[in-house]
């Protein structure tokens, strides 16, 4: 088999696979619609990027179609961008202002017109990889995909922060999938940008290879990502938009509410003895969804209170502070002779963990030994 023919089958495959991931997405039964949907879009327009290894054959004599199959590959990193919002928060919903996004698109397809739309002819087309045209969109392409990387990237962790102040789910898969495929996402474009800058150089035969490692590259991904989503269609827990890092908070906090209190270390003393006593007494920390609203509905404290509370005058994350009275408690089982037929999956259900290795590498986080460890030390 020629190094052409392999490329195409390749390029097949995963065009089959990118087209049998998106049929998946829009008809598995979720609850993230929206989600969904934004990458199966993504999956198709990768699919269409993916056909131009094969589909030459059959629209060469329709360069304009063959030029506009080109330019789609702009629609995929404001696609992906999309998902990485709708996946992070429950809340998110497309508006009108998203339009912007085909921005780069329709630009690129404003600048083709003059010179390869309407006077596309075959002296242009042999000669279209040396045109500015192409050029400019190789270089925007570029910016662009930089752009959306680093802003999924920024949302990724203003998402962990968030998480982190807000919720006690010991669980993040959501943010460790979607850092897991931006990074993947970056280190293939850098494949990408590598076999562009080949292709006007005097390697060209490492340019026809590359094209190889990429469409096998592109393939692999392809699979990676159907096997996460047929594993874990029900992964992600989205977190609420409205919600302000605590830094955030304390600038609006007026003189009626906690600054008065930060005069007052006697009053910020008796609340967290409030809140201590609370966790110890009351266990809420057992349910493994708790989330700092309804910590704070359960005290009958104001959550930006609380939040400011445990995440400023604390100075630990909401997720610490809980997971903190877990692996109390969790030590406490293990040191109870009575308890030792207890397995440790039965222990980290029991004091409100839902994973095995978020258990372990709480427990020894604050333990520095192994449950298995720390149970035959004592």
């Amino acid at each position: 088999m020629d190094r052409l023919s392999l490329l195409q089958g390749i390029a097949k495959i995963s065009v089959f696979v990118s087209l049998l991931m998106a049929f998946f997405l829009y008809t598995v039964k979720t609850e993230n619609k929206l989600a969904n949907r934004l990458f199966a879009w993504f999956f198709i327009v990768s699919a269409i990027d993916l056909s131009g290894f094969f589909v030459f054959e059959y629209i060469q004599d329709y360069p304009n179609l063959a030029i506009f199959r080109w330019t789609i590959c702009l629609l995929a990193m404001p696609l992906f961008y999309l998902y990485v919002l709708a996946v992070c928060y429950s809340d998110f919903r497309l508006k009108w202002n998203h339009l912007l996004h085909l921005l780069p698109l329709t630009v690129v397809n404003l600048v083709f017109i003059p010179r390869l739309y309407l006077g596309m002819n075959k002296e242009i087309s042999n000669s279209i990889d040396q045109m500015p045209e192409i050029y400019f969109i190789q270089i925007l392409i570029e910016f662009q995909y930089v752009f959306y990387i680093v802003s999924a990237f920024l949302v990724l962790k203003q998402y962990k922060e968030i998480y982190l102040e807000n919720y006690a789910n010991p669980s993040s898969l959501t943010y460790k999938y979607l850092f897991q495929m931006t990074t993947v996402f970056l280190v293939a474009h850098c494949l990408v940008a590598l076999k562009n800058v080949l292709r006007y150089s005097d390697y060209r035969q490492v340019f026809l290879w590359l094209n190889v490692v990429v469409g096998t590259v592109a393939l692999f991904i392809t699979c990676w990502l159907v096997m996460k989503a047929l594993n874990h269609p029900e992964l992600f827990r989205g977190i609420n938009s409205k919600l302000k890092l605590t830094k955030n908070i304390l600038p609006e906090i007026n003189d009626n509410t906690i600054e008065v209190k930060e005069h007052h270390n006697e009053a910020i003393d008796v609340q967290i003895m409030t809140l201590k006593k609370y966790m110890v007494e009351k266990e809420p920390f057992l349910d493994p969804s708790l989330t700092i609203q309804e910590l704070a509905n359960q005290i009958d404290i104001p959550v930006r209170d609380l939040s400011v509370l445990i995440n400023h005058k604390m100075d630990q994350h909401f997720f610490d502070f809980v997971n903190e009275y877990r692996i109390q408690k969790a030590m406490n089982i293990l040191k109870d002779k009575s308890k030792s037929d207890l397995t440790v999956l039965e222990i980290l259900y029991e004091v409100g963990f839902n994973s095995k290795s978020s258990f372990n590498t709480s427990f020894k986080k604050y333990t520095n030994l192994t449950p298995t460890a720390y149970r035959n030390a004592s």
